[in-house]
């Protein structure tokens, strides 16, 4: 998905929000908002908005020193989803089509992302579950258990820290030895790493690898050349948020995309309404099988 104009003010604001959380110094924030201007001003239109927030947030901890200005919040975002996570596992559990509820569950998660709203608190996350549970759901989960019931490898791409917990609903009802969780190689954002990967138990249950990159999506010339080998490799990609949608939505690969839909860009892109809840198969394999008359994009 490429740049639009209309991403520029939100790159700005989570650049502005990011330095406001280092420091308190005005003119630091000054300095840091010139340079934010300067990058926007030479920006390549025909890329995804992921490139663009990686080199602001690249230079935000050039000039702070902080190489993680999201650390306090996402360790807010995993301690509040694992009080949680106990009795949404139990609804899981009692639920009589507990793929799908993992999967709304794993949508649900998608909604903290203090990259978007700069406060996310237990009201907030309680009042997303609910939602997630009850509301219209934009896929085919029929397709999806297909899928990984035919797989024998299947990468699974997490997106935010305390989301990533929420993830751990949705690992549980998959295949554990065929599933490896893939998180980013450094901090990008408030973006799950291995740290978040550990805390959430997540690398007790299956195996963990990072992308070995900083930025907050999945772009796969930035990423270490044992991931590109690992997502090659994989029969399906389970990709999680906005940012992977935005870095790989025109990738060749058979990937299933879940994630709450926060942004009116993304959703014109998708063609669904903002606050949907979503998961949708590659528009490549979804051309092929429409091609070969076996059915219409889910």
């Amino acid at each position: 998905m490429k740049l639009f104009l209309d991403c520029i003010p939100c790159v700005i604001r989570q650049g502005l929000d990011s330095v406001r959380r280092v420091t308190k110094d005005e003119t630091v924030h000054e300095q840091v908002l010139r340079q934010l201007l300067h990058v926007v001003s030479e920006v390549d239109f025909r890329q995804s908005p992921p490139v663009m927030s990686s080199q602001i947030h690249r230079l935000i901890r050039e000039i702070t020193g902080e190489c993680d200005p999201y650390r306090e919040m996402k360790d807010q975002s995993n301690s509040l989803a694992l009080q949680l996570y106990p009795n949404l596992k139990s609804r899981v559990e009692r639920s009589a089509y507990p793929l799908e509820t993992a999967v709304r569950l794993a949508i649900a998660g998608n909604s903290i992302d203090v990259a978007v709203k700069s406060h996310f608190g237990k009201t907030d996350v309680h009042e997303a579950v609910e939602n997630a549970l009850t509301a219209p759901f934009d896929g085919d989960m029929g397709r999806l258990s297909d899928a990984v019931a035919r797989a024998d490898s299947i990468l699974y791409l997490a997106d935010n820290a305390g989301e990533i917990v929420f993830d751990r609903l949705l690992l549980e009802q998959l295949p554990l030895d065929k599933v490896t969780v893939g998180v980013r190689g450094a901090p990008a954002l408030n973006d799950a790493t291995m740290e978040d990967a550990r805390t959430a138990g997540i690398t007790d249950l299956v195996e963990v690898i990072d992308n070995g990159s900083d930025v907050p999506g999945t772009i796969l010339e930035e990423c270490s050349e044992s991931f590109r080998g690992r997502f090659n490799e994989s029969d399906i990609i389970i990709a999680k948020g906005q940012g992977n949608y935005e870095t790989l939505s025109e990738v060749e690969k058979d990937i299933f995309f879940m994630l709450k839909v926060k942004c009116p860009l993304i959703a014109r892109d998708i063609g669904c309404e903002v606050g949907s809840l979503v998961l949708r198969r590659s528009n490549q394999v979804a051309t092929e099988a429409r091609e070969g008359g076996q059915f219409a994009r889910i």
